[in-house]
């Protein structure tokens, strides 16, 4: 057998072989390779995608956290500028009470005083008549003692 018509028989059956992938199976399998491709490509375009909007998400909350803490620090902030101020209003009532009970101490120890004064007056008038009585050892007109008492206790 000649070499030349072994290649030439072999090469038909090659040729077919080639035309038959080429025509039927070479396509499909391209079609395939190309709809896995597109799918890797898609998956990792929304893995980029995903990884963007995690970090978008955390800077979110980074300065969600950050106002809310901003937050928290001005509320206690307040309540101890709040808490400050009732103290010192409890501080201020206390110490106006202080100087009213003292205002009317003052006031009711001075009205004693007075009715103290009165009741020394009523007693050195009563004393002093008893004390003319006994040295004069006569007969007093109540009328005019009465007189000279108010006279006495207005002078004093």
């Amino acid at each position: 057998m000649n070499i030349n018509a072994t290649l030439w028989i072999q090469w038909i059956p090659f040729a077919i072989l080639a035309f038959v992938t080429a025509k039927f199976i070479w396509p499909p399998l391209a079609k395939a390779l190309d709809e896995r491709a597109k799918k890797i490509a898609d998956g990792l375009a929304a893995a980029d995608r995903a990884k963007l909007e995690l970090a978008d998400a955390n800077k979110r909350v980074e300065q969600q956290l950050s106002a809310t803490r901003d937050e928290a620090a001005k509320r206690l902030a307040d309540a101890e500028r709040l808490g400050a101020s009732l103290v010192e209003e409890a501080k201020r009532r206390a110490s106006d009470e202080a100087a009213k009970i003292l205002a009317a101490a003052k006031a009711d120890a001075d009205q004693q005083l007075m009715q103290a004064r009165e009741q020394l007056r009523d007693q050195v008038a009563g004393l002093a008549v008893k004390g003319a009585e006994q040295i004069l050892r006569r007969e007093v007109n109540a009328q005019a003692h009465a007189d000279l008492l108010s006279q006495l206790k207005s002078e004093l």
